[in-house]
Order: C-alpha cells, then sequence, then structure tokens
C-alpha cells in the first residue's frame, strides 16, 4: 500500500479483468462504480470523482507459472486530497490478495 496517492497515476494489477470486475464494486466501498464503457469505469467520490481505464497485459511468465495482469489507469478529479488518501486506503487494502 502506498503512502500517497497523486490525483492521476497508472498501476499493474495482478488479475484477470473478469477478476477485477467482481472486485471492483467491493473495493470502491460506500461508492458505487459505473461502467462507462469496454475498460472504463467510473466513481463518483463526493463532487468529484475517480475514472478508471484498463487493458489486459500479456501474461508475466515465472518459469512453469502464469501470472496474469492488468494495466490499470486512475484518474482523480474535483477530489480533494483527504478523500483520494481515504478512498485509495480502503481501495488498497480490498485489493490486496493474501496466500497462505
Amino acid at each position: 500500500m502506498q503512502t500517497h496517492y497523486p490525483p492521476r497515476f497508472e498501476r499493474e494489477m495482478g488479475c484477470t479483468e473478469a477478476e477485477w470486475l467482481g472486485w471492483l464494486p467491493g473495493a470502491c466501498g460506500a461508492q458505487t462504480a459505473d461502467r462507462a464503457a469496454q475498460g472504463q469505469a467510473r466513481v463518483d467520490i463526493g463532487a468529484g470523482r475517480l475514472e478508471l481505464r484498463w487493458a489486459p497485459l500479456p501474461d508475466r511468465q515465472i518459469a512453469l507459472m502464469r501470472l496474469p495482469r492488468l494495466a490499470v489507469q486512475f484518474s482523480f478529479t474535483d477530489v480533494d486530497e483527504a478523500d483520494r488518501q481515504r478512498f485509495m486506503r480502503y481501495f488498497d487494502l480490498f485489493m490486496q490478495r493474501g496466500g497462505g
């Protein structure tokens, strides 16, 4: 988890698009993620919004293991710093996957 989230950034997620779409509603907490188009969603946060864009990347292969990847762009508009940080901390905690 990051300590600071700028208004615009990109990251690589280790999941398929189907997994991402299954997790996205829960990761947005009380806000609703509305699908805007293929590979896009919008989340209203207060008076502002978060626009998400994603696209599948080639799998990462390590020996015989293959890991799915998704490139995701985050773009916040008119969301104040405190709300952006709060939203992203929850989002990241929800998206964390572990094993054991």
